[in-house]
Parts: structure tokens; sequence; C-alpha cells
């Protein structure tokens, strides 16, 4: 076959193979006979010039050389960073002056003692010091002593010359600075003050701080080859050849705070843009910045995209970083949770909504991250709509859902057994409550409800609200139930969550790492829409947003500390964003709660619980109570009495600050000044009599005008007394 190939001719004669790799060419299969060639390689092996005359494969110029372009972007780059250290620098303007006068004194010390031998004349100090002892020792030798007496008024010479030069020049300075303008004197100042501090500064201690500059991106698309490719998401070439390249379909470019482009992955190298996001933390790598700061995606087919297109932003700096943004319910008078609640912001500053009607939620991520405060988000929206209806129940029983005693229709706090067993009856009346709405639903005519789904006109006509569930720290009622317990809420809660949602409830849980012990798995996975702040790795992150995640670029472990409020979204099997969510802070929320109850009052929609609670009422009265007192309420009430070292535990729940150090003296001290009389002192509950505290002796404080207003008759009751059914149509007949 070789022969049937044309070999290249010059000047009439077939041309040698010439070979640029320096080692022995391959020996022909056959002897051929072998012409004198007319062309000689330079870079043979028996050539001893040819390392010298290779010409090097080298650029000439550096990358950041070779175009305009690229000038350009370095010189902005070399503008921003001078920029970054001026600013750096000048606001450390008083600490390095601070410094400098430090480092000043201890230059001037060392100055005076290195300069203490010669004005004392030190170098003739030791001839008179000999001649004095050889004087001592022969008294007699009269050519001794008047060689001493000559060595010693040369070395008093000496000191009163070099004494008096320095006192005459420190006085002319002293003259000459006095006189001078202030702005010379700062500049005489400086002069000798710089180079003191430069004395003065030692081996381990420096003027100016070292500062570590944020690590910024000038993106080419070279860099984006390189990074890929070192992945291992291009094929690496052969010798000269680079291999192959992605296709910029846009960019790269800036874009706000960073750099976006759009490109495609070669054909023929078999990877996918999934596979470019399941490298996100390697290409991050190689681009030099952190996992956090670099933002992929698929671009899909409505987009105009393919399986093998992807969108990246690199961020300058962490985009999730900075002063939180205030979430805007906190200025809004009302809202409607058939809207996208307002939830936060993306990395590039876009505002994050979150659709919740026909969804259920679920809300994961390690303690002191910002899960409470951003799960709140989605009930403080439900907070200024006053056709919905809360149920609420925190695993915890701390302070961070007290404020929903205003609102709630249910409100369970804490996980032991009566917060157990008040937790079981909410979800039979969630669950009643389900039913009658589906028979009610499947009654009325297809005109008014189309989809056999609530709709906005059936929940202000048929008075059914939307139901908002809210089970925070889901995991500490689980482990505090016995398995059947466990079991059977654990099936109520899947009820609830599958077929809740078509007749208006939605589902709010949270928890932290949840595995098959604290959150089953079946439950889990009914959740629509999850979201997960900081984890320890991708398999807990997997947990809480779905399993495999982490593989397709959704990955909560990658968070750090300083996070707090920040996590990954995920609203599809395929879609999810980075999001910091807007910052709604503990009395903010009792605010909302406040205006919430206020909203519902106004339209005749305030029920359940929130109607008979003392402290809720007492709180819109303007009504004050004793702060104890309201505590020893709210965590006594799904009991009508308890003991007193079960009262102060879970007071010191509620707030450990205030509660942490009391014992029962205290307790019983500041109850007896906030009006309590105790009928008696021991309490018998589950059969063991310890002392104690009854509710309603703690009631018995308050003003009896207020108790009467609280323990009023629901205004709208959830269902009809006589056929236990929503009302409907036939009631509104009649």
């Amino acid at each position: 076959m070789t022969d049937l190939l044309p070999r290249p001719v010059v000047n009439g004669h077939d041309k040698p193979q010439v070979s640029l790799l320096k080692f022995a060419p391959e020996q022909p299969a056959a002897p051929t006979v072998e012409e004198p060639a007319e062309v000689e390689a330079v870079d043979r092996p028996d050539n001893p010039l040819a390392d010298w005359l290779t010409v090097p494969d080298a650029p000439i110029l550096p990358a950041w050389a070779r175009s305009a372009a690229s000038l350009r972007a370095n010189t902005a780059a070399l503008g921003r960073l001078c920029a970054w250290h001026a600013r750096y620098h000048l606001l450390r303007t008083p600490k390095y002056a601070w410094r400098t006068a430090w480092l000043a004194t201890k230059g001037l010390w060392r100055a005076l003692r290195g300069l203490w031998p010669t004005l004392t004349a030190h170098d003739q100090s030791a001839a008179v010091k000999a001649l004095r002892a050889q004087v001592k020792a022969k008294p007699e030798d009269v050519e001794t002593a008047a060689r001493y007496a000559l060595a010693h008024r040369d070395r008093t010479l000496a000191r009163r010359w070099r004494w008096g030069a320095a006192a005459t020049a420190v006085a002319a300075t002293a003259v000459g600075w006095y006189l001078a303008p202030p702005l010379l004197q700062a500049g005489m100042v400086a002069a000798a003050a710089l180079p003191l501090a430069y004395l003065g500064r030692g081996d381990d201690v420096q003027l100016l701080d070292n500062p570590t500059p944020p690590l910024r991106v000038d993106m080419s698309a070279q860099q984006l080859n390189d990074a890929l490719r070192a992945a291992g998401l291009l094929k690496a070439g052969k010798g000269d050849d680079e291999g192959p390249r992605v296709t910029c379909v846009m960019g790269p470019v800036r874009d706000g705070n960073g750099w976006a482009v759009i490109f495609d992955l070669p054909k023929g190298g078999g990877k996918t843009a999934a596979d470019v996001l399941a490298k996100r933390t390697a290409i991050a790598a190689e681009l030099g910045v952190d996992e956090i700061q670099v933002i992929a995606a698929r671009v899909r087919a409505a987009a105009g995209g393919n399986a093998g297109r992807v969108s990246m932003w690199v961020a300058d700096d962490d985009p999730y970083l900075g002063a939180p943004v205030p979430s805007p319910l906190v200025k809004a008078d009302r809202f409607s949770v058939w809207d996208p609640i307002p939830f936060g912001g993306d990395a590039r500053g876009t505002r994050i909504t979150v659709p919740v009607m026909w969804q259920s939620l679920f809300f994961g991520g390690l303690p002191r991250r910002g899960k409470t405060f951003t799960q709140r988000l989605m009930t403080a929206a439900g907070l200024l709509d006053p056709y919905v209806r809360h149920y609420v129940a925190d695993g915890k029983g701390g302070a961070d859902w007290m404020p929903m005693k205003a609102v709630a229709h249910r409100l369970v706090m804490g996980a032991e057994d009566d917060a157990v067993e008040a937790l079981k009856a909410m979800l039979k009346e969630l669950l009643a409550e389900m039913e009658s709405r589906f028979v009610l639903l499947r009654g009325l005519p297809v005109s008014v409800c189309p989809e056999g789904k609530l709709t906005p006109g059936i929940v202000e006509r048929y008075n059914l609200p939307v139901i908002f569930v809210t089970i925070d720290e889901l995991q500490e009622y689980f482990t505090a139930m016995e398995k059947d317990d466990r079991e059977q809420v654990i099936n109520d809660l899947c009820r609830i969550a599958r077929r809740g949602p078509a007749a208006g409830f939605i589902c709010n849980f949270a928890s932290q790492r949840p595995d098959a012990d604290s959150v089953p798995t079946k439950l889990r996975e009914i959740i629509t829409l999850r979201y997960s702040t900081q984890v320890v790795d991708q398999t807990s992150s997997d947990m809480i947003l779905g399993k495999g995640k982490a593989a397709q670029g959704a990955d909560a472990s990658v968070l750090s500390e300083e996070h707090k409020g920040t996590g990954v979204l995920v609203t599809g099997p395929a879609s999810f964003v980075t999001v910091r969510a807007d910052f709604l802070d503990g009395p903010a929320f009792a605010e909302l709660c406040q205006r919430g109850r206020a909203l519902r009052v106004k339209h005749n929609q305030l029920t359940g619980d929130a109607v008979g609670d003392v402290t809720a009422a007492a709180d819109q009265a303007g009504v004050t109570i004793a702060p104890v007192l309201s505590d020893c309420l709210d965590v006594m009430r799904h009991t009508d009495r308890m003991h007193t070292v079960d009262l102060l535990d879970r007071l010191v729940n509620v707030d450990e600050d205030r509660y942490g150090d009391w014992d029962a003296e205290q307790l019983a001290a500041e109850l007896e000044a906030a009006g309590v009389d105790r009928t008696t002192k021991q309490v018998k509950v589950s059969g063991v009599n310890r002392a104690g505290y009854r509710r309603a002796d703690l009631e018995a404080a308050v003003p009896a005008e207020l108790l009467l207003y609280a323990r009023r008759v629901d205004p709208t009751p959830a269902t009809d007394p006589a056929t236990n059914t929503p009302p409907g149509p036939a009631a509104e007949g009649a």
C-alpha cells in the first residue's frame, strides 16, 4: 500500500522523509538503495549542534501580550489590583502612623545606643585604662605617667568635640524645624522618622501589613480549555496538536462581578453538559478559584441549547458573602400565597421566588446555618394572607416559633409526651379536614371547580382557607416516639404530603441530616421542593436534596461556615440554584405574626389555639403580663399541670440566657411577684406527686377581662357541627 502513495519530489529526486523527533527513524522493512539527500534535518541525533540550532517550540511573547484585548484585560486587572492595595493601605494609615512612631522610638534608642561609643570616645578608652593600670602599678614611672596624661587629655578633647558637634547639630535641627513652615516641618519629621522606623523594625516586625487581595479571574477561552482538559473533559492532543477545543457560543465576557461564557463541548469526546456540572470542583481548582465562585448550568433546548451546551459564570469573589438582604415581606401590607413567595437571590443577584401552591417543602442542614430562619420565610408569607390557616409544630420547643401563638390554629411546642400527643391529635385533625374538603370539591360543579382542586374563589366563597402545615425539627418527634406511634405519624404525614396539595395543603417540613432513622425515605421522596444549607458531605446533601443531586452539581457540602442563610434550592429533577435567602430575624417575624393576627381578626379568620391563647390576646390588647408568667403559660399549653423541675427545663429551652441559672425558689418568688397564688404546691402528673404548678393558678393571675376575651368560641369553625364537613352550597342555601 505504501508504494501507491506518491513521494514528494525536489529537483527531480524523491524527497527523503524528514523526522523532527530526536530519536532514530524507523528502519524500512526491505533494504533500499539510499540516494544522496539534498536536504538534511538540523536535529539529527548525530548532529552535535542539534540542541543549539533547534528552534525552541515556545512563543516569542507571553500569553498576556499576544493581543490587544489581552493587554487591555491585564491592564485593567493591574489597575484593579493597584486600586485595591491603595484602599487597603489607606484605611490602615492611622495604624501605620502609630506603628511608625513606635518603631521610630525603638530606632532612636538603637541609634543612640550605637552612637554612644563614638560620643564617649570608646575607641580611646582602652588605651587610657591600660595606662591608668600601669601608673597604679608603678607610680614612680614618670614616662608612663606622662603618656597616661596625654592619652587622657586626647580622649577628653575628643569627647568635647564630638558632644559639641552632636549638640550643635541637634540645636540647629531644632531651630530649623521651629522656623520652617508646617509642611516642611512634616517633611522633616517624616525624613527623620522613616529611617529611624526602618532601624527599629527588627527582623520580625514590618511597617506595612501583608495584604491578601481577593482572587479575581480574567478568564480567556484558552484558560477555559486548559481547565476542562485538566479536569478530563477534553482529550489531550499529541505532539504540537493541542487537542479538541470547546466552541464558545458567547464570551468569555464580563458580566456583572464575574465572567460569563456559553460553550459547546466538542463532538466525538463522549462528554455531556452533565459531566461538566459534576466536575465543578476540579474546574474551579484549575481556574484558580473556589468552587462556590463557579456557577454552571445546562442550556436547555427551550433556550436554544443541547445536551452538550453549558452556561458558566465565574465570580470575581465569593458571591454569597456580605450584608444580608432584608425580606420584602417585612414592609408588605398583605400577600397572597397563590403568588410565588420572595425567597432570596442567586450569585448574580437575580431575585428567586418560590411558588408553593400545590407543592410541599423540605428544609435541611447543619444547626446554626440559617435553616429555621429560611423555613420561616415560607410561613411568614402565609401570615400576610388572612385566608391561610397555620398548623405549626416545633420539635425543639424553643423561641423560634413561639410568636406563631398569635396566629396558629394549632401550635405544638417541644417533643415531650404531652407535645407528642398534641402532634398526633393535630395530624388527625388535618386528615379529617383534608377528607372533608375532598368531599366538598367532588360535589362542586365543574364551572366552580374545573380541575377538582382548590381555587381562590372557592377559598373565600366556602371559607376554606389554605392550610399551611409547618413542622420544624421533625426528627425530634420521631426519636421521641415508640415504633408503632412513629409508623402511624409517618403514614399520616405521607398522606397529607401526597394528597393534601390538591385540597390546599402546603407542607413545610424541616430537619437536620435526614437519615432513614430520623426522617424516612418514603416521606422525603414525596417532597417536591427541597432546600439545604451547609452539610458535612455529599451523602448528607443527597439525603436532603435527592439521590444523585450532588453529581449533577447540587451539592450543599461545598458551602462553608460563613454561608449562613445560603443553601441549594432544588425545584425539579434537573433544576437547582444556590440561593442566599432573604433575612427575617426574630423580632421582624414576631411583628409579622401580630400583623397576621390583626388581618385575621379583620376578616373574621382567627381560629383555634390563637383565639384562646392568653399571652397572644394580651399582646394584642396591649396588656402587660410578667414575662415569666407569659413563658410559663406558653410551655404549659399542652397540659393543665406540670412538675417544677420539668417547668424549669422547658423555660431554659425557651430562653437559656434568662432562665439558665434559675432554681425552684427563684421561680416561685418570681411567679408570686407576678400575682400567682398557688392553691397547692404538689401536683400529680402520670401518677407521680411532686412540687409543681397548675395552669389554672397561672391563668388566675391574668386580668379577668383578658381571660374572657381569650376563651371565646372560634368565630369561624372549620367544620359544620351538624355534619362535621366544611360549610358548602347546602349550608349557603339554608
